[in-house]
């Protein structure tokens, strides 16, 4: 029996596909060239192998309607969609949000996060009054995408960096279950953009630099400085003529 494929996008679905869109937003505003069907392609045999390239395309359309509604640059190869759903819409605008593109105004989880820091700024701890926060939080379902990873890659990585960590040399802070110092294995080209789970691919970090790859406001130019320090990582990445 063929298993039946969600018509609703999961967040690891949809973040695939910002990220793929900001990678060819950056390309195309720094004059390289790519091509959009490569990047769908590699999409499609990564976290979107259940999308069909149709459905990334419209995918693609929402982003730029989000961008474009938003006073910010599209991609040209990607017209805007005409109609974007609310849910949609206001999740995308999170995931850019996240990832420093702008800052979403108003309330929501991500969104409040400006509010909050002008609230900080305003006030002292003394004055500032503690948050109710939420007794009883709520949960909600969703279907999580896993990649089958080779254990001795992640052996192999931490093995080689010898509880030092590859980002900042520094030891890892703490002593892990297996008496070593701790460290992350993180794959710099990300396994959602179709990258590869291989020692090229593979640095061994502490959390702290980890963190900064996913969420600091420099992790461009720190993820760039990887491939200076670390000798054996290959860069995994698009040489992508929009079509």
């Amino acid at each position: 029996m063929t298993k039946k494929i969600s018509a609703r996008w999961t967040d690891v679905e949809l973040e695939a596909a910002v990220d793929a869109y900001l990678s060819m937003r950056e390309m195309e505003n720094n004059g390289r060239p790519f091509k959009k069907t490569e990047m769908g392609l590699k999409l499609r045999e990564g976290a979107l192998s259940a999308r069909s390239k149709s459905a990334i395309e419209l995918r693609m359309q929402n982003i730029s309607s989000v961008l474009v509604e938003l006073g910010q640059n599209r991609i040209k190869g990607y017209v805007p969609a005409k109609n974007v759903g609310a849910n949609v819409s206001k999740k995308i605008q999170e995931m850019l949000n996240d990832k420093g593109i702008f800052k979403v105004p108003g309330e929501g989880a991500t969104a409040s996060n400006t509010s909050i820091g002008q609230e900080l700024e305003a006030s002292t701890a003394d004055n500032l009054a503690a948050p109710l926060g939420i007794k009883h939080p709520k949960h909600s379902n969703s279907t999580v995408i896993t990649f089958f990873r080779d254990d001795k890659v992640r052996e192999w990585v931490l093995m080689h960096a010898n509880g030092t960590c590859e980002g900042c040399g520094k030891v890892g802070p703490f002593l892990g279950v297996d008496g070593r110092p701790f460290l992350e294995v993180h794959h710099v080209h990300p396994l959602a953009m179709a990258g590869s789970d291989r020692i090229e691919n593979v640095a061994a970090l502490c959390p702290n630099c980890h963190r900064r790859c996913h969420l600091a406001a420099d992790k461009k130019a720190f993820t760039e400085s990887l491939y200076v320090r670390v000798k054996r990582l290959k860069e995994e990445c698009l040489d992508l003529v929009v079509d």
